[in-house]
C-alpha cells in the first residue's frame, strides 16, 4: 500500500511536470506568474485532478457553475446573511470562475467573503436587538427551516424579519422543552430548586441564545484568510465528485477522526458540511458504538461538558469544536443533534478509550426453535487491514477463522452481517470472497486510462461451501457492496437487505502529497496540504458499476431508513454509473429464489414488527419533509405534542424473540470465560441479536432454502 501511494504521487509529480518549462538553471518552473500561495495550491489542486483523477471535469463554463452553486450553498445554505442584490453581484461570475480559477484570480472569493463579513456584522446588531426583550408567543406565525425552499430577500428589513422569526423559533424550544422537564420532575415528585414562571424561563433562555451567538460571531471572526480559502478550495474538487476534497496542513486529522491504535474520545468520523458537524461514521467498538444513539448523519447542533451549558457549534469551525468533544476517558460530553427525521436529541457519551477488539471479526451460534436451524454468524464492521504491520491482523484471515470454528459446529448455514460495514481493504475482500467460491474473478477495477484488470481467486476449490446468506442495509458501502456483489453474481448467497440498495459508492480515493510535487523555487510560498482524490472505479464481474445503483438484495426487508435520502446518489455531484464488459465468470442460476422471495413476502405481511418498520420508514420520510414549524406557543406546543405522540408507537418496534437462543462458539467459551471485558461485549451483541427481526426473518429463508435444495 505505501508502495502504491509513493507510485502514485510520483506520477502526479511527473504529470504536473508537463506543464513546467525548463529553466536555465534546469530548476522545473511552473508557467505563469505564480506569485502566491493561493495561486499555487488553486494551480497545483486543479491540475493534479487533471491528470490523475477517474474522471476529470473539463474547467468550462459548466464546472464554474457547479462551484458557483456549491460555494454559495455552503456560504449560506439558509438564506440567512446574504440579501438578493449581493447574489446579482455574485452572479456576474457564475459562468467566469473557470477562467478565474486558470487566471489566479480570486475577486469572487473576495467579494463573497468581503459581503459575508458586512453581513455578519448586520446580523449581530439584528440578534443583540431582538433578543434584548421577550417574545410575543401569543401571536401566529411559522418559520420555514429549509434553506432550499426559501429565497434571498431583498432589503435588511427583511432579512431582520427573518432572523426574529428563527430566533423566536429557538427560543422558543427552549422554553417548551424546560418547561416540559420542570413539569415531569414536578409529576414525579422529584426536588426542583425553584419552580419558575414561564417569563422567568423565556428571559433565560433569551440570554442564553445570546451568549451562544456572541461565541459563533466570535468564532466566525477567527476565521483567517487562509482558512477561507480552504473552503473555497476544497469546493473546487468537490465540484468534480464528492469524495475528491482538499486537506489543509496539519488539519486532516481535525477533518477525520480516524482509529488509530488507541484514542480518546467518543469514536466517531465526523466533518463539517452546511454549517453543521456531521457524523459520516461510528467507529466499532468506540464510546459511540456503546453508547448507541449517535447515528451517521446526525447533526451536532450543541455541545456540553458533563451539566455545563451547552455551546452552540452550528457555524463554528471544525478545529474548534472537535477539542470540545474530545477528551479524557471516563468524562461525559453531552451532544444535542438534529436527526435526519428533524428530531432534536440530547446524547450523554463517556468518552472511552477505543477498543480494538470490538472492530475485529466474531462469531455466533444462533438457532431459531420454530425454524428450526442452527446459524453460524459472522459479524463484520469494516473489512479491516493493518498495513504499517506485515504480522498485523486482517479482516480475511480472520473470518477464515471463524469460518473453520464454525465448520466444528454442526451448522445448517453461514450468514455474514455486512450491515453497516462501510468497506476497507479490496485485497482482503478477493481473499474472504474465495473462501465461498471456487477460484475465479471477484471485482475489476479500472483506472482512467487503462483497461480494467481483474481481481481474482486464484485457489481451487472453497472453504465452505453449505447455504450462505449476506445481510446488508443502506450504510454498506464500497468493499461490502464488492463481496455481495460478486457472491450475488456467481449465485453463491442470498443477498438480504433492509433498502432497496446498498450505499452505491464504487468508487476509490487516495491521499496525495501536494507539497511533494512543487517545484524547489515555490517551496518558500508554505504548505499546501493534502489531496484526498478519487482515482479508480470498481466493477461488478458482470460488468455493472455499483457506483450510483448499489447492490440490489435478492431479498428487500422493510426498514426505517429505507425510505431517506442517504445513499450515494444523494450527495451533490457524484460519479455517474457506467458499465464494462463482464468478466469470465460462470454463473450458478439460483433456481430456489422465486420461491424464497414469494414466501418471505407472505410472512412479510403478517408480520406487526415489519409493518411498524414500514410504516416508521414512511413517517420518518414524511417527518424529513416537514420543514415549517409554528412560532405561536399553543400552536408549538400542538405539534411537538402530535410528533412526540406519533413516535411513541414506534418505540421498541423489535422486542425479543422468544425462539432464539444465541450463544458462543465452543472454540471461544474458554477465552471469553477469562475475559470479563470481551464477556461483557458479547454478552451485549447477544441482547441485540435477540431483538433482530432481520436475523429471525433470515432464520426462516435459511429454513425455506434447505427445504428446496431437498
Amino acid at each position: 500500500m505505501i508502495r502504491k501511494l509513493l507510485l502514485i504521487t510520483a506520477a502526479c509529480s511527473l504529470l504536473i511536470a508537463f506543464r513546467w518549462q525548463q529553466g536555465q538553471n534546469n530548476q522545473p518552473q511552473i508557467s505563469g506568474d505564480l506569485s502566491n500561495r493561493e495561486e499555487l495550491l488553486l494551480e497545483v489542486l486543479l491540475q493534479s485532478m487533471r491528470y490523475n483523477h477517474y474522471a476529470p471535469e473539463a474547467i468550462n463554463d459548466e464546472f464554474s457553475e457547479k462551484v458557483y452553486t456549491l460555494y454559495l450553498k455552503r456560504m449560506d445554505l439558509n438564506k440567512r446573511f446574504f440579501l438578493a442584490d449581493d447574489v446579482k453581484k455574485f452572479e456576474d461570475f457564475k459562468f467566469k470562475l473557470d477562467d478565474a480559477a486558470q487566471a489566479g484570480d480570486f475577486s469572487f472569493f473576495n467579494l463573497v467573503n468581503n459581503t459575508f463579513d458586512q453581513r455578519i456584522k448586520q446580523v449581530e446588531g439584528y440578534y443583540e436587538d431582538i433578543l434584548a426583550k421577550p417574545f410575543r408567543f401569543a401571536q401566529k406565525g411559522e418559520f420555514q427551516m429549509d434553506g432550499e425552499k426559501l429565497e434571498f430577500l431583498k432589503d435588511p428589513e427583511e432579512l431582520k424579519a427573518r432572523w426574529e422569526d428563527y430566533l423566536k423559533l429557538q427560543v422558543l424550544g427552549r422554553v417548551h422543552d424546560r418547561l416540559e422537564r420542570q413539569e415531569k420532575a414536578q409529576e414525579k415528585a422529584q426536588e426542583v430548586d425553584k419552580i419558575k414562571t414561564f417569563e422567568e424561563i423565556e428571559k433565560e433562555e433569551r440570554e442564553k441564545l445570546l451568549k451562544s451567538y456572541r461565541e459563533w460571531s466570535e468564532n466566525i471572526k477567527k476565521d483567517s484568510r487562509d482558512d477561507r480559502i480552504a473552503n473555497y478550495v476544497n469546493v473546487f474538487a468537490n465540484a468534480h465528485e464528492p469524495h475528491s476534497g482538499y486537506f489543509p496542513p496539519l488539519e486532516k486529522e481535525n477533518f477525520n477522526i480516524r482509529m488509530s491504535g488507541k484514542l480518546e474520545g467518543i469514536g466517531a468520523q465526523l466533518r463539517q458540511e452546511d454549517g453543521y458537524i456531521k457524523v459520516v461514521n461510528i467507529v466499532p467498538g468506540s464510546a459511540s458504538w456503546k453508547q448507541g444513539e449517535l447515528e451517521v448523519n446526525d447533526k451536532i447542533v450543541k455541545v456540553a461538558q458533563g451539566n455545563e451549558e451547552a455551546v452552540n457549534v452550528v457555524d463554528m469551525r471544525i478545529d474548534d469544536v472537535l477539542p470540545m468533544i474530545r477528551g479524557k476517558k471516563g468524562t461525559e460530553v453531552r451532544l444535542t443533534v438534529k436527526k435526519t427525521s428533524g428530531e432534536t436529541k440530547v446524547i450523554p457519551i463517556i468518552r472511552d478509550v477505543v477498543v480494538l477488539e470490538e472492530s475485529y471479526a466474531k462469531s455466533a451460534i444462533v438457532e431459531h426453535k420454530k425454524a428450526g436451524v442452527k446459524m453460524g454468524l459472522i459479524d463484520l464492521r469494516s473489512f479491516y487491514a493493518d498495513f504499517q504491520d506485515p504480522k498485523g491482523r486482517r479482516c480475511a484471515t480472520d473470518v477464515e477463522l471463524e469460518v473453520r470454528k464454525l465448520l466444528q459446529e454442526n451448522i445448517d448455514g453461514i450468514v455474514i452481517d455486512l450491515r453497516f460495514n462501510g468497506g476497507g481493504s479490496l485485497s482482503d475482500v478477493v481473499k474472504m470472497t474465495g473462501l465461498f467460491i471456487d477460484r475465479g474473478p471477484v471485482v475489476q477495477v479500472k483506472s482512467r486510462d487503462n483497461r480494467p484488470y481483474v481481481l481474482e481467486d486464484k485457489e481451487a476449490g472453497a472453504l465452505y461451501k453449505g447455504p450462505l446468506i449476506i445481510l446488508v442495509n443502506a450504510y454498506s458501502a464500497s468493499a461490502s457492496e464488492i463481496m455481495a456483489a460478486a457472491l450475488q453474481d456467481y449465485g453463491r448467497a442470498i443477498i438480504v437487505g433492509s433498502s432497496p440498495s446498498t450505499f452505491g459508492k464504487g468508487t476509490v480515493q487516495r491521499f496525495m502529497d501536494l507539497d511533494a510535487v512543487v517545484p524547489p523555487r515555490y517551496k518558500d510560498l508554505g504548505a499546501l496540504g493534502s489531496l484526498k482524490i478519487t482515482i479508480q472505479k470498481f466493477y461488478r464481474i458482470n460488468g455493472g458499476s455499483t457506483q450510483l445503483k448499489g447492490v440490489e438484495p435478492d431479498i428487500v426487508l422493510p426498514g426505517s431508513y429505507s425510505y431517506l435520502k442517504v445513499g450515494e446518489k444523494d450527495e451533490d455531484y457524484p460519479m455517474a454509473w457506467s458499465e464494462i464488459d463482464p468478466a469470465n465468470y460462470h454463473k450458478k442460476k439460483m433456481k430456489a429464489l422465486p420461491k424464497l422471495q414469494s414466501k418471505s413476502a407472505k410472512r412479510q405481511a403478517k408480520s406487526k414488527t415489519f409493518q411498524l418498520l414500514e410504516e416508521h420508514g414512511k413517517w420518518l420520510e414524511k417527518q424529513q419533509g416537514e420543514t415549517v414549524y409554528p412560532l405561536q406557543l399553543e400552536d408549538y406546543e400542538a405539534h411537538q405534542a402530535k410528533t412526540d405522540k406519533e413516535a411513541e408507537q414506534y418505540k421498541d418496534m423489535m422486542p425479543k424473540i422468544e425462539d432464539f437462543s444465541i450463544y458462543n462458539l465452543k472454540a471461544d467459551k474458554e477465552q471469553i470465560a477469562l475475559d470479563s471485558v470481551k464477556a461483557k461485549s458479547f454478552e451485549k451483541w447477544h441482547a441485540g441479536l435477540e431483538k433482530d427481526a432481520y436475523l429471525e426473518e433470515v432464520a426462516f429463508i435459511l429454513k425455506d432454502y434447505m427445504k428446496l435444495k431437498k
